[in-house]
Formats: structure tokens, C-alpha cells, sequence
């Protein structure tokens, strides 16, 4: 899909909206761009993500990524545990809450996008 300058800016106010709405409607609080950053790239890059790597790949420090990952945690959007294999790492894993979430989300972008006017 193609999009003109107006269109993107369109497609992002509108998702922004209806996250809002969703975010009222579903009861779960807002997330900064950080945090739906964070979430994605968990959700939709291959395994395993650690917190350093988080903070590398955004350019932001590791306490940046600890404390967007302490509120997605006890939403249980999120989970982590100590590497086994080197006890320095946190590992990042994904749960089923965190899915379902990140699934609606690509609906909402779906059910905006196929409204722009092309």
C-alpha cells in the first residue's frame, strides 16, 4: 500500500483514536510510544530479546527498558526472567494476554486502514 504524506498522518491519528477508545473500552491504561515500541518489537521480531538488546535496538538506556517493562509486566503484557545461561541477562518473553493485545491492535490498524481514501 502506497500512502500520500496526508494519508500516513490520517492512518496514525486515526489508530491513535481508537486506541484511545480502546484503551476505555478494554480498561487497560495507555501506552507511550516507548512502551508500544517495546511491545512490538518483542511481538513481532524473532526471540530472544534481553533488556540490553531493547535498549540498543532504541537508542535509550537500560533503565529506560526496565521501567516501560515493570508497567507492561503487571499488566502481564509482558514477562521476564534471568537467563540461565548468563544470570547478568533478562530475557523478555511473551504471554498470552501480550498476544491477544498485540493481535487487536494489528485489527484496529486493519479496520483504519481500509478506510483511508486512496
Amino acid at each position: 500500500m502506497d500512502l500520500e504524506h496526508g494519508q500516513g498522518l490520517k492512518l496514525t491519528h486515526d489508530i491513535a483514536v481508537g486506541l484511545v477508545h480502546k484503551t476505555k473500552a478494554d480498561g487497560v491504561p495507555d501506552f507511550t510510544l516507548r512502551q508500544l515500541s517495546i511491545l512490538l518489537t518483542v511481538y513481532l521480531e524473532q526471540p530472544p530479546h534481553t533488556v540490553r538488546g531493547l535498549a540498543k535496538k532504541l537508542g535509550v538506556t537500560k533503565p529506560v527498558i526496565t521501567r516501560a517493562l515493570d508497567a507492561m509486566g503487571k499488566l502481564e503484557i509482558i514477562a521476564r526472567r534471568r537467563d540461565e545461561a548468563d544470570r547478568r541477562n533478562v530475557i523478555i518473553q511473551r504471554t498470552v494476554k501480550g498476544a491477544l493485545y498485540v493481535e487487536s491492535l494489528g485489527d484496529l490498524i486493519v479496520e483504519k486502514a481500509s478506510h483511508l481514501s486512496v
